[in-house]
């Protein structure tokens, strides 16, 4: 039987709200590979949900959404055993605030919860061009073993919309955290 994952889903106000769309429809068809899907947003992600799409869509998933502030969501904690922590799209200060270790609100709460754990942290970063510091808050990341997968779409399946572009990041987003999935595979 294989162990059904549980998953965090953090939403930062970094432009590019197509990519958490994209990632929430896909975990909504995933669902039965996963036991918990929990999302918190940042108010600035909601702004610019409302911006870039004109519709407040991330109400009608069916996941339990949390406030930036509920350090008492399960995810803020090691015990909760949540496997994948997915930030997308991430904000360069969250990026920051994750490399320097300050816990201020959930999200940054839950990434160094699933950093201490040895578990997966995902951040879909989305800021260009990148300083020096941007680089150097990835590297301190990634040698704390996160994954930072910049939202750098690939055209190989000929994507004929926004959201096919968008799903050209997700769906490595997806393959990341170890789920099963049908999508574009090269050379096949």
């Amino acid at each position: 039987m294989q162990t059904k994952h549980k998953i965090a889903v953090a939403v930062t106000g970094a432009s590019g709200s197509v990519y958490a769309k994209v990632l929430l429809d896909k975990l909504v068809l995933l669902q039965e590979q996963v036991q918990e899907i929990s999302v918190v947003m940042s108010d600035n992600a909601k702004d610019i949900w409302q911006f870039e799409l004109g519709n407040d869509g991330y109400k009608n998933y069916p996941f339990k959404f949390y406030s930036k502030t509920d350090f008492n969501a399960p995810f803020a904690s090691g015990s909760a055993k949540y496997n994948t922590l997915i930030i997308c799209p991430c904000s360069m200060g969250t990026l920051a605030r994750i490399a320097t270790g300050i816990s201020n609100d959930l999200i940054t709460r839950a990434a160094d919860v699933v950093l201490k754990e040895r578990r997966k942290l995902i951040l879909v970063t989305r800021d260009t061009p990148l300083s020096l510091i941007h680089i150097n808050n990835m590297r301190t990341v990634t040698e704390a073993g996160g994954i930072i997968c910049p939202a750098t779409p690939s055209f190989y399946s000929k994507p004929q919309t926004i959201e096919e572009v968008a799903a050209t990041v997700i769906d490595r987003v997806i393959d990341l955290a170890g789920l099963e999935q049908d999508s574009y595979r090269w050379g096949k």
